[in-house]
């Protein structure tokens, strides 16, 4: 049980200025937590006498969910209550259950990109580019260099725009329903990016096996140009104002502590595991496309409670954008997708004036991909919830034999149930937040 009370640096004061705050649980409940562990691990040893008063006589049954408000999808969480407290939570998931796996497997490679974005439908691109990666890598496909930088660009704006959501939906758990609105407006000039990238704003099925669908436009990158331009000082604003905000401040602090065992113990990751301490993440350790090739820092913070993981995404933000930057400086002209017919689909000018273009073009699309016989490949990337990953084994054929998604969302809800035990119901809300579960991958 830990003491109330941490210590807290806030990013942006000057070197040293430690704020200490103090959660609204008082020592009294603390001592009747402690109380109660102690008794029921009497209990469970035969050790609590008869003639002792039961603290579990007032004890409730509650159902959060699965209706969609408040639980960030169909979520549904039976927790046991004595007065305010969660005694005891137990998580209930597959209210989205799509078969997902199954239904790749009776795709071919290039038909299931569209299901990607309807995993974790906040970072759709994300889902695009993981999927192809591992495709990629289990064909052994060589993706020209513009190709894999416009994919960082456009992950990169994913990132944020599923922190803008987590942060605008999480504020108005709260009760700070302006800032809810505030994100969505940022938000908004992402999806209009995406629309005049990918032709979409919300499902964008952008990427291709062996590359890009389409190139990106000079308008394109005049407005990620603006985007990344306008976005710090208006980050700047949302940091002012919540840093120091003592009623969100107080929301958070103390509430969903995970120590770094605790984090790994219980297969967290993405920020979840970063604000715990754990400075693991994928675009550093197992670099993929161009990452090794850009600057950027990991956030951490060691507090493990929800605050640091409100921090660790913020910070995260602001990282994108350096990488998106970088990008941008370094984008080199050249081709978008594969040179191969077997690999990638043929370019319009190829299908509409050629003959081997339009057969090449329906061969793909009724066959697509052919990895060798008993071929397998992983490959995961770092999305904005963590670890997503694509374990993929070939009969030879264009269908994947086997498809298996380590989705984080999924492994993220093993770490809710632990912390919602012995929290109060109203931090219920805060929990679920700060995990940022999407149903779409977790129901896979």
């Amino acid at each position: 049980m830990s003491t109330p009370g941490t210590s807290y640096a806030i990013p942006g004061t000057e070197a040293g200025n430690v704020f200490r705050f103090w959660p609204r649980h008082n020592e009294a409940l603390y001592k009747r937590l402690e109380s109660k562990h102690a008794w029921l691990e009497a209990r469970h040893h035969g050790d609590g006498g008869p003639a002792e008063a039961d603290p579990l006589e007032h004890e409730m049954v509650l159902n959060i969910g699965p209706q969609h408000p408040a639980t960030h999808g169909v979520l549904r969480v039976v927790v046991k209550l004595d007065g305010e407290m969660i005694e005891r939570a137990v998580l209930d998931i597959g209210y989205l259950h799509r078969g997902i796996e199954k239904l790749a497997e009776h795709k071919t490679y290039q038909e299931f990109m569209p299901y990607t974005d309807r995993m974790d439908y906040l970072s759709p691109y994300s889902n695009n580019v993981a999927w192809c990666l591992a495709v990629e890598k289990l064909v052994g496909i060589e993706v020209p260099e513009r190709a894999q930088w416009i994919r960082m660009i456009m992950c990169e704006l994913a990132r944020i725009s599923s922190h803008l959501l987590w942060m605008g939906v999480g504020l108005m758990d709260a009760g700070a329903v302006s800032v809810f609105l505030w994100a969505f407006q940022m938000r908004e000039e992402i999806y209009s990016i995406f629309d005049e990238v990918a032709g979409a704003r919300f499902t964008v099925s952008h990427s291709r096996i062996g590359g890009l669908a389409t190139d990106i436009t000079p308008e394109g990158l005049r407005r990620i140009r603006k985007f990344v331009d306008e976005f710090p000082e208006v980050h700047a604003g949302w940091v002012k104002l919540l840093n120091r905000n003592r009623i969100w401040i107080d929301r958070n602090v103390g509430v969903g502590l995970l120590t770094a065992e605790e984090a790994v113990e219980l297969g967290m990751t993405g920020p979840n595991l970063r604000g715990s301490g754990v400075a693991h993440d994928i675009r550093r350790f197992e670099p993929y496309l161009k990452y090794e090739d850009v600057d950027f820092n990991i956030p951490i913070r060691t507090e493990g409670d929800s605050l640091a993981r409100y921090f660790v995404r913020m910070e995260e933000m602001m990282e994108s954008i350096k990488i998106i930057r970088q990008c941008l400086d370094r984008l080199p002209e050249g081709p978008i997708r594969a040179d191969n017919a077997k690999w990638a689909y043929p370019s319009k000018e190829e299908v509409y004036y050629s003959m081997e273009g339009m057969i090449h073009d329906f061969m793909y699309t009724d066959t697509g991909v052919c990895p060798p016989r008993g071929a397998h490949a992983y490959h995961a990337i770092e999305s904005p919830k963590g670890e997503l990953g694509f374990y993929l084994t070939s009969d030879g054929t264009g269908n994947p034999w086997r498809v298996r998604i380590n989705a984080p969302s999924f492994t993220n809800l093993q770490g809710l149930e632990y912390m919602l035990e012995g929290a109060l119901i109203a931090d219920m809300v805060i929990l679920i937040g700060t995990v940022d579960p999407v149903m779409g991958e977790s129901d896979k």
